[in-house]
């Protein structure tokens, strides 16, 4: 199951649904991770069990910062940093 967590605070979400979106057109494609000039969701594709929150959705994505198998951290255009487990 794919995680996101804010650097700064640890918030973020899990969950089996990982898309990007295209800020401009509203396209939202399945991905394997985030994508440079994409908002970036992860999340489940259902209701949350546990809470009310479904899904976590980033601004834009600016830059990708180091990519492992397992981890990717990036940048948004906000100035926030991201991690991404697989």
């Amino acid at each position: 199951m794919a995680a996101l967590y804010r650097d700064r605070d640890g918030e973020g979400y899990y969950g089996s649904r990982v898309e990007s979106i295209d800020p401009i057109t509203g396209e939202i494609k399945l991905v394997q991770g985030p994508v440079v000039g994409k908002m970036f969701l992860v999340g489940t594709i259902g209701a949350g069990m546990f809470t009310t929150r479904d899904w976590w959705r980033t601004n834009v994505v600016s830059e990708i910062i180091d990519e492992t198998e397992e981890i990717v951290r990036f940048k948004t255009e906000s100035g926030s940093t991201y991690t991404f487990e697989r």
